[in-house]
């Protein structure tokens, strides 16, 4: 069975033990005080596994501890991977960052743009240009989430259904019909708000492949790379490797919760949210990235592409902070900008937790990570299954890894 292992000692990439030792510390202490369940977490340097640890459970009521083999929900971080298959499609000239997304789902042709009210009273207007690929990949398309209470399209978004991303029941074609009747929160191109994008993008991808989405990924990315265990959902066999996920309760405490239903082929195929992988399914999808959009001799990408990927899109290399709607208008985003499904490190003097520059990499709702930091030569990944009230694991886990480089 694939599973990571560590392949060299740090020292000898210039890692430093004693960092690497205090990472683990300070996670394991979260786990002692019952604040997650357990985690894995990996380090390499020139493509070589040098720090790899497990700790806790992947279910604390059957006592199943974490293996470098669990499986785990990776929630947003399958937008990098729908990313790419959109990038595959750009490169086959199938498709163009360019193309108005209109041309290829028809519900999206006429985009109204909010103007003023709320409710019955919502005002608003013919947008001026089409949402197009690079809006949605960029985030800039003026959709959002139901989840923000920021502005009154987000409330729309709830009236419509869309307090879990999609409609109940729905599948892909049939959620795009819900989407485009609501009014974009802006004029594409012209802010930053996280948002469904990454589900109209799956839909793209099975508009111009003909194939399904969970198909195209299997085909053009999962069985090309070797990434064994990645999927939109889980078969039986994988089953017991599954972590449960957990809640983090008023208390500071957890709680497992239900989690998106991965045991069997879902309705909706989730280009935004639907991945399961193991850390060796998404170390190889790392490293492909940092490789230039090589791996182990098979070509997925071409380089030119991956540096499109991880480019900073934001007009005049704006970051999140000044370009973002009201919500990610937060200290956090200084010094980020953001690409194709990734955020990019521009300016490591201002980011919240130390970063080389270049750094990019995305995170997911039950607190996973990944990013690939090219000045350091570095992919990490971090995984638990925890939805997170007020536990920050992310600006600790780049502190750490930081301190860890010696070189």
């Amino acid at each position: 069975m694939a599973q990571l292992r560590q392949e060299v000692d740090p020292s000898e990439v210039g890692l430093d033990v004693k960092a690497l030792d205090r990472l683990d510390q300070h996670f394991a202490h979260y786990v002692d005080e019952g604040r997650l369940p357990g985690y894995l977490v990996s380090v390499a340097r020139g493509g070589r596994i040098a720090h790899l640890t497990t700790q806790g459970h992947r279910d604390l009521a059957a006592g199943l501890p974490v293996e470098p083999d669990t499986i785990w929900r990776m929630y947003s971080m399958t937008k990098p991977v729908t990313a790419v298959a959109i990038l595959l499609l750009v490169e086959d000239g199938v498709l163009s960052l360019d193309d108005p997304v209109g041309r290829l789902l028809p519900e999206f042709a006429e985009p109204r743009v909010y103007v003023s009210g709320s409710g019955a009273d919502m005002v608003t207007r013919p947008a001026d240009g089409p949402i197009l690929v690079r809006h949605l990949l960029s985030h800039t398309a003026g959709l959002t989430f139901a989840f923000y209470h920021a502005h009154p399209v987000d409330a729309r978004y709830r009236e419509a259904g869309l307090e879990f991303s999609v409609p109940a029941g729905a599948d892909l074609a049939e959620t795009m019909a819900v989407y485009a009747r609501m009014p974009l929160q802006f004029e594409p191109g012209t802010q930053w708000n996280y948002s469904v994008g990454f589900n109209v993008l799956g839909r793209v991808i099975e508009v111009v492949s003909g194939q399904r989405l969970d198909e195209f990924f299997a085909d053009r990315i999962f069985r090309p790379l070797g990434m064994p265990d990645a999927g939109l959902h889980i078969v039986p066999e994988q089953a017991d490797r599954l972590s449960e996920l957990y809640g983090e309760t008023e208390d500071g405490g957890i709680a497992a919760i239900p989690g998106l239903p991965l045991r069997g082929r879902p309705r909706l195929l989730s280009g935004s949210g639907g991945l399961a992988a193991t850390a060796y399914d998404y170390h190889r999808f790392a490293e492909m990235l940092r490789r230039g959009g090589e791996l182990d001799g098979v070509r997925l990408l071409s380089a030119a592409s991956v540096d499109l990927l991880s480019a900073n899109h934001l007009p005049g290399g704006a970051d999140l902070r000044t370009f973002g709607a009201p919500p990610h208008q937060e200290p956090g985003n200084d010094g980020l900008g953001f690409g194709l499904g990734v955020s990019v490190v521009i300016d490591p003097a201002r980011t919240l937790a130390p970063s080389g520059l270049g750094t990019y990499g995305w995170t997911g709702a039950a607190t996973t990570a990944f990013w690939v930091d090219p000045a350091h030569d570095l992919t990490v990944q971090f995984h638990t299954q925890l939805r997170p009230k007020s536990l920050k694991i992310f600006p600790e886990l780049r502190r750490l890894v930081h301190e860890s480089i010696l070189d």
